[in-house]
């Protein structure tokens, strides 16, 4: 297992398949960036199906143990099942994040390819809070409908995402551990985030995981439930009738130094962090026909000099006072 200057392994490798998404939201892909104007990567810029195999194929040997396909919106991807049918052939647990928009006509598929279990993010159930936060004229009932559909299709734990933003969706919150009660669904509350380098992120947006618990407090009991592998990136909590609830607290109480997650950028880039501002770039040497040994040195030397810890220091006078130009979330997924 290869680990980093601080002893983090790596782990968990996350894949953006594709920088396209059909959801402009305010806190990934704002509209007014990511417009008809924006250079989208063409399609030969993308790493091949039979790359991204390999790649993965290559990193198992490291310590890779969960291989999680993003995007922008992964399901947006030509032929998608067929590259979760080539990866979960490999020793590796095999889950997606996506906006559900067009899950319920995959989920099935999806789940008879071999994947293991999906992500939706939903950031509130009433229409015009979704439309808003989502910039689009989706129904919400089509993202609902697509979670309904993972869980038959046994896609399960199936987790609920959602991105709480003040003065814009914190109503959201009660409203979503309601509704997925007695479902078997984990809701998980995001705490919004300085990703990228163009949703204009200000601090007194962000309502922290405990404030969060606190209006969940007022009509529901819960217990925090003791992690039981720190790398998990949401603490978790239950309600008296075993609803769980998780926390992504990476403002508020950051878990840098718990991190596994290396990143793969649907260009072929690797990040050694959510916020970071370069990545190495593996494609010319995957087209080049490297071999998994060649695959593993590579990463290895980028991984071993990882000391990346920037939630942990943003409020440090080196970090807040220098102007950062982090690599946007819709090139490395959440």
């Amino acid at each position: 297992m290869v680990r980093d200057v601080l002893a983090r392994p790596l782990r968990d490798l996350r894949i953006s398949v594709t920088d396209r998404c059909n959801f402009r939201c305010s806190y990934c892909m704002p509209r007014e960036v990511f417009n008809e104007d924006y250079p989208y990567l063409a399609r030969e810029e993308i790493l091949s199906f039979e790359e991204l195999e390999h790649l993965v194929a290559s990193l198992i040997p490291l310590g890779i143990e969960k291989v999680r396909l993003t995007g922008g919106e992964p399901l947006l991807r030509r032929d998608f099942v067929k590259l979760v049918e080539k990866i979960s052939a490999h020793d590796v647990e095999v889950a997606v994040t996506t906006n559900g928009v067009l899950l319920e006509s995959q989920a099935e598929a999806l789940a008879d390819a071999g994947l293991d279990r999906v992500t939706v993010s939903l950031d509130a159930l009433d229409n015009e809070t979704f439309q808003k936060m989502t910039d689009s004229d989706v129904d919400v009932s089509v993202v609902l409908a697509g979670i309904d559909a993972a869980i038959a299709a046994g896609l399960t734990p199936v987790k609920v995402n959602a991105v709480v933003r003040r003065g814009v969706n914190e109503h959201a919150i009660q409203d979503l551990v309601n509704y997925f009660r007695g479902t078997g669904v984990i809701v998980r509350f995001i705490e919004y985030m300085d990703v990228g380098s163009s949703n204009s992120w200000r601090l007194e947006e962000v309502i922290s995981a405990k404030e969060m618990r606190d209006i969940l407090l007022e009509k529901i009991d819960l217990m925090v439930i003791p992690p039981q592998d720190a790398s998990h990136v949401a603490k978790l909590w239950q309600t008296t009738e075993g609803d769980k609830i998780g926390f992504i607290t990476s403002i508020s109480e950051p878990f840098c130094g718990d991190c596994s997650r290396g990143r793969i950028s649907s260009e072929g880039k690797f990040y050694n962090c959510l916020f970071a501002e370069n990545g190495f770039n593996l494609k010319p040497y995957l087209r080049a026909k490297a071999t998994s040994s060649e695959i593993q040195e590579l990463v290895s030397s980028v991984w071993t000099k990882r000391s990346d810890r920037y939630s942990e220091l943003r409020s440090e006078p080196e970090i807040e006072g220098r102007i950062r130009l982090p690599v946007e979330m819709s090139h490395i997924g959440g």
